[in-house]
């Protein structure tokens, strides 16, 4: 269950909801403090990336409310109880091969966390969707090859799939309970959301408690959408801007023993956006960087871009989270060196 219904827990979870707030708002003004010209162009690059995934975003949230307020989630939620090891390998694939990105999966991973799917699938899910879809397949071919394309796409089964088993191994074993952040919004969507009953009502906009959810569905969604993605925007255009990257090809280069831990370790803090970063690689293999590296790169990249982790930061607490990071860690280096053999 994710309600809490400890008045002390929630104290908690809103003590450490507002400490953040705290510690992101000083980190806003020390951007602004340091450069207030940078920090224009931040939230210009910042407004520009909005719109340009504003339609990507609007669409999850529709679909997320649709499915909560029909309660046609629960359907979904049904069907993963009891099924975990092969929905974990249905939702693997499913998330490789889907063309949406992190702006349009957040909301529906926020709807299948309010209905509880377990999380062993929703990691899986979670971990291999950000790294590829169909277009990003064909871009990566352009740039990279054909061999590096398909590796990546097999990659993110594999890491979905990876990460999903080790969520199932320790859920089983009663670890990484109540994944949503304690005091969050989502948590408290879910706690009023709980309760709404097992029939699915296709026309719920006659209803006026199933129309409350949906109107509920997409202002917490989208408050939490905006706030994190914005963030997350600020925080790859500082990336961006001030990180050089000229030092990469002698520290990753083909010979490196190692080079594929490494690759995750670098990839996972400075990766741009799934389309910047395909010529970054290109000029890295150019200068020297073997195709594992390169490989473990854009996945561990792919899952830990700034906007696709931080929102993934404010929905769950935070040993979910730090488990997420580790995952996708592994799950690159693995990527990389048995890609690497193909490769």
């Amino acid at each position: 269950m994710f309600c809490s219904t400890s008045g002390t827990a929630d104290s908690a979870g809103g003590r450490n909801i507002s400490y953040w707030r705290w510690l992101v708002s000083g980190l806003l003004l020390v951007a602004i403090a340091m450069s207030p010209a940078a920090f224009g162009r931040a939230v210009l690059f910042t407004l520009d990336s909005l719109w340009l995934v504003s339609p990507m975003i609007v669409i999850g949230l529709v679909l997320t409310a649709l499915m909560l307020a029909s309660n046609s989630m629960q359907l979904i939620a049904r069907a993963f109880h009891g099924r975990e090891l092969p929905m974990i390998l249905w939702v693997s694939m499913v998330g490789a091969v889907t063309p949406v990105c992190g702006a349009t999966v957040l909301p529906l991973i926020a709807g299948l966390l309010i209905a509880r799917v377990p999380l062993a699938p929703v990691m899986a899910f979670w971990l291999a969707s950000p790294i590829t879809d169909p277009a990003m397949l064909s871009l990566t071919a352009a740039t990279l090859g054909w061999p590096l394309a398909l590796a990546k796409t097999a990659g993110s089964v594999g890491a979905g799939v990876f990460g999903g088993l080790a969520v199932l191994l320790l859920t089983t074993n009663g670890y990484l309970k109540d994944p949503v952040r304690s005091g969050s919004q989502l948590q408290r969507f879910s706690c009023d959301t709980a309760d709404a009953g097992g029939a699915i009502v296709w026309r719920f906009w006659k209803i006026p408690s199933r129309k409350a959810v949906f109107v509920g569905s997409i202002k917490s969604n989208g408050r939490l959408m905006l706030i994190w993605l914005s963030l997350a925007f600020i925080a790859e255009f500082y990336l961006q801007t001030y990180v050089p990257l000229d030092w990469l090809p002698g520290l990753l280069g083909a010979e490196a023993a190692w080079a594929v831990p490494l690759a995750a370790i670098v990839g996972a803090p400075i990766y741009l956006d799934g389309y910047a970063a395909l010529p970054l690689v290109r000029g890295l293999i150019d200068a020297g960087m073997g195709y594992d590296a390169a490989l473990t790169f854009l996945v561990a990249g792919g899952i830990t871009s700034a906007w696709a982790a931080v929102p993934v930061f404010a929905l769950v607490r935070g040993r979910v989270f730090l488990f997420y990071l580790l995952l996708a860690l592994l799950a690159s280096v693995l990527v990389g060196f048995i890609g690497g053999l193909f490769l």
